[in-house]
């Protein structure tokens, strides 16, 4: 039970990893229809700034802004170069390739400024693990849940209390109807892409003191991130952060009890069944189009 409760707590830190990022996917998706299939790029470039500021002198605290700052300005360069331009000429599909191809454009740059080494991520908190539960938890982990939980809280309280959420509301539920009512959408979607960039690369500095930091973490940590997206819904924050939770807890008991080499497996038939049973998600909605 002890180490139940173990891996249940370690996977709960992880799946909040996955929905961090997922969130993201969510952002873009609500304003344009669109996708940054290089959301895990842009966690990569948060931890590895975020890492250059530190060995800098920088305290890891006052980093953060830096960081968020960077990230918005890095997902306003992903929307304005490989986004807006398949969006004006109306190209269904011409935004995948193209984040896709901006992305393997920052890993390199990444690969030649910080080397292709993992490098290790100084803690801001102790790293002797607490005892709770009769588990062992490690206060980066709690950090990691805390600071994901307060950053997707912030983001809804923006978009249901401030004018511009509401006109991040009103693009999504009809960007044509918001645009005739004087709303900028073009710079409502610029907007969605520096939250949803900004938002990974706050996950970026959260997760690199639990992990090495290197060109390459934001890879794999994107891609699952998007199979959280597709289980939970992409029209649903609850359906986010319970996808990434399911994700991160099969993960962790699926690698213990089974093998390691097998715990990317119950994600991925997890993601088929869902697909094949309900493709919106368990708690997103169906869209409907009017013929």
């Amino acid at each position: 039970m002890q180490i139940l409760t173990q891996l249940i707590f370690s996977g709960i830190a992880l799946g909040m990893i996955y929905a961090v990022i997922a969130f993201g996917y969510q952002l873009t998706f609500a304003t344009s229809d669109t996708l940054n299939f290089g959301q895990g790029n842009a966690l990569m470039l948060g931890a590895m700034v975020g890492l250059t500021l530190v060995n800098m002198g920088l305290n890891y605290w006052l980093m953060i802004p830096l960081v968020c700052l960077f990230g918005a300005f890095q997902g306003t360069v992903v929307e304005r170069i490989a986004v807006r331009p398949a969006i004006k000429i109306k190209s269904e599909f011409g935004w995948i390739m193209s984040t896709i191809a901006l992305g393997i454009i920052f890993t390199n740059v990444a690969e030649n400024v910080w080397g292709r080494d993992d490098l290790k991520f100084p803690s801001p908190l102790p790293e002797s693990p607490l005892h709770f539960l009769g588990a062992n938890v490690l206060p980066m982990e709690i950090l990691v849940v805390v600071g994901a939980l307060l950053m997707m809280l912030a983001v809804e309280l923006f978009n249901r209390r401030s004018i511009y959420g509401k006109a991040v509301v009103a693009t999504f539920n009809d960007r044509d109807a918001a645009k005739l009512m004087g709303i900028n959408t073009g710079l409502v979607i610029t907007f969605s892409y520096a939250l949803s960039s900004m938002t990974a690369a706050f996950a970026g500095v959260l997760i690199a003191p639990l992990t090495l930091t290197g060109a390459s973490m934001g890879a794999v940590l994107g891609l699952k991130a998007f199979a959280v997206a597709i289980i939970g819904g992409l029209t649903s924050g609850m359906g986010i952060v319970v996808g990434g939770i399911i994700l991160g807890i099969a993960e962790t008991t699926t690698g213990f009890y089974l093998s390691t080499g097998y715990k990317d497996v119950p994600g991925l038939v997890l993601l088929l069944i869902v697909l094949a049973i309900r493709p919106s998600g368990l708690f997103g909605k169906a869209a409907i189009k009017k013929v």
